[in-house]
């Protein structure tokens, strides 16, 4: 029996392993400067981001003239409610509010309801049209009809100044079902349809009792997708609707704007009545923000898993 050789491995110190979390690294000068410059440049960032916001919240309970003579910086100066007094002074602004409320929600719901089901079938490998209708959905995102055909095309629809004019026209957007179908391609074990098979549960017991559970990140993020595009949707009341009665909060502000920028009664001046403008500004955009600012924290790790999952194959 002839001698075997053994080879054997030579031994590797701990600290001659790269990216050991285990072992403590001395950094570099070179190190440290580089993560100084990355600090500085992530501080600069968040500044850039989120002072005009700050600014634009202590501007809107500051007093005219301090924020017209430079004198608001990080705190508010003379800190008044007279632009909030003045935007909610108007009726329209609520009904406005319920509207909106109103169409978001409605909307956002046939959004999911269209959006998941269809990308979930465009996920099925078994489903041979799916590569022409999502070519098709494709298409859409390149091309449309134009302003004057689609208003003719509403017009036949006799949804023109009704509430389905902000519901059903979005309906479903060709991006959001790209986005779901990649989720469901990637992130849906095959091995999930395989046992309901084999368990004899058909496709809607295998949609709405294994998947849709499954699925609350895409859900939250389709969701949020479409709550922000609703609640912020302007042009849409702008163009297709005249009746002021059913005008979303985007277009009632809008027109508090105009009215009280131009026809200010109390205003002595042209810069008077700028004054009072910029303070109505900044209370609007406080009020037409806020639902959105409170709503997305509790949606942020479902926004960050829901887009991320399916990303990575493997």
């Amino acid at each position: 029996m002839s001698n075997a050789t053994v080879a054997v491995a030579a031994k590797v110190s701990k600290d001659d392993i790269p990216f050991n979390p285990k072992v403590h690294y001395k950094k570099k000068a070179s190190d440290w400067v580089i993560d100084v410059i990355i600090w500085l440049l992530l501080a600069l960032v968040v500044i850039a981001v989120l002072y005009p916001l700050w600014f634009v919240i202590i501007s809107s309970f500051s007093s005219p003239n301090a924020v017209a003579s430079g004198d608001v910086t990080f705190l508010p100066k003379d800190i008044t409610l007279a632009g909030y007094e003045a935007v909610f002074k108007n009726d329209q602004i609520w009904n406005g509010y319920l509207n909106t409320i109103i169409y978001t929600v409605l909307g956002t719901i046939v959004n999911l309801v269209v959006t998941i089901p269809c990308a979930f079938a465009l996920s099925r490998a078994e489903f041979k049209a799916r590569r022409v209708i999502m070519f098709l959905f494709t298409v859409t995102m390149f091309f449309s009809g134009g302003l004057v055909p689609t208003y003719l095309l509403y017009q036949q629809l006799d949804i023109l100044n009704t509430p389905l004019v902000f519901i059903l026209p979005g309906a479903i957007s060709a991006y959001n079902v790209i986005v779901a179908r990649t989720f469901f391609e990637t992130s849906i074990p095959e091995e999930l349809h395989d046992a309901a098979q084999i368990d004899g549960m058909s496709y809607f017991g295998y949609f709405f009792r294994i998947v849709i559970p499954l699925s609350s990140a895409i859900i939250a993020v389709i969701g949020l997708y479409c709550f922000v595009g609703h609640w912020n949707d302007f042009m849409t009341g702008l163009i297709y609707v005249t009746d002021t009665d059913k005008w979303p909060l985007q277009n009632v502000l809008q027109q508090i704007l105009i009215v009280n920028a131009s026809s200010s009664q109390s205003a002595a001046s042209a810069s008077d009545q700028q004054q009072i403008a910029d303070q109505l500004k900044f209370a609007i955009i406080i009020i037409s923000t806020l639902p959105l600012l409170v709503l997305y924290p509790f949606l942020q790790k479902y926004f960050n898993k829901g887009v991320m999952l399916g990303a990575v194959k493997g």
